[in-house]
């Protein structure tokens, strides 16, 4: 596929100096590292924006999965009138997918690490790309936990790696959280918030501490909810619904456990544990046990409620079917 040379960035944005408008119109190609939920929800964001994408994994098999959600989730918007037919296709013909590294980055403005919540894949994932990548490349991940000065340190531009904190499904949450490392350069922190809102996202920017501030309020909240079920305080449909109709949440803390996966909750809490030290981030031994027996959520097919293909009634899992809390 024959590559357009040209920024897609055509703006005169009032709040953005001169030099940050510059750096915006010099992105051209954003390569994804991760063709997963959120990786192909990210390269939908770009490629629907005007960026060339390209989109890596380890797996091609992956990589067409990955295309064909992308497909789905824009067939949705023509749907609503949110997306036209050609726009869909045009959007589409930006995306390329690459099982080599080197090919995908080599190139790249921009490279966007969206692999497992794991900080040894995450090192060497960014070992790597400061190896291969360009000088110029700014090296973001959407890590909703890890130290992003931490992941950094280990390459030899610490001042161009900056977290962006997609939100899932990423097509239609607005938030992104911006997570400066210690050595974040300044002007890459208003380079990133200047594209999130070219994006149409609302970027919101953090400093560099255990769970940011989306995932250090939201995890210990769900494991809190954990540990009312474990004790026998209620049980899954009436945690879930005090929180959904006593505090107009969206969707009750199990089932968001269950959304996420709780795999990455258990993850999330050792991150807040271990880098606080304190025991209330300590993960709820039932979390633990779920993970270890893989009880995933959604992605397994159970956690707290039971999900069943094709199926869109929720229904809560056998195992805490019991109303033994009941007077």
């Amino acid at each position: 596929m024959v590559k357009s040379q040209e920024s897609p960035v055509k703006i005169e944005h009032a709040g953005l100096n001169e030099h940050t408008q510059k750096m915006l119109q010099q992105l051209k190609i954003v390569t994804v590292i991760g063709s997963g939920t959120m990786g192909n929800g990210i390269c939908h964001v770009f490629a629907q924006s005007g960026f060339d994408v390209h989109m890596m994994d380890i797996n091609q098999t992956a990589l067409d999965k990955a295309i064909g959600t992308i497909e789905k989730n824009m067939d949705r918007q023509v749907a609503k009138s949110a997306l036209t037919d050609d726009q869909k296709k045009k959007a589409l013909s930006r995306i390329s997918t690459y099982t080599d590294m080197a090919e995908a980055v080599k190139d790249a403005d921009i490279v966007i690490e969206a692999a497992t919540e794991n900080i040894d894949l995450k090192v060497k994932i960014f070992q790597q790309l400061d190896k291969l990548c360009p000088e110029r490349t700014i090296l973001a991940s959407n890590t909703s936990s890890i130290s992003i000065t931490r992941i950094g340190s280990f390459t030899g531009r610490p001042g161009k790696v900056i977290g962006m904190h997609f939100m899932n499904p990423v097509p239609v949450m607005k938030l992104v959280e911006i997570i400066n490392g210690y050595a974040t350069d300044k002007e890459v922190t208003n380079l990133i918030h200047a594209l999130s809102e070219y994006l149409g996202k609302v970027p919101c920017i953090v400093n560099d501490y255990p769970g940011f501030i989306s995932n250090r309020i939201l995890l210990p909240m769900i494991n809190e909810a954990i540990l009312a079920l474990q004790e026998g305080v209620a049980g899954v449909e009436e945690i879930d619904t005090i929180m959904k109709l006593g505090m107009a949440h969206p969707m009750g803390p199990l089932q968001l456990a269950d959304f996420i996966g709780l795999d990455t909750c258990y993850s999330i809490m050792n991150v807040l544990h271990m880098g606080f030290g304190a025991q209330k981030y300590a993960p709820a031994t039932l979390l633990g046990n779920m993970v270890q027996a893989g009880y995933l959520g959604v992605k397994s097919g159970e956690g707290f409620y039971k999900y069943t293909p094709g199926s869109k009634d929720l229904v809560v899992a056998e195992r805490f079917q019991n109303k033994s809390w009941k007077i």
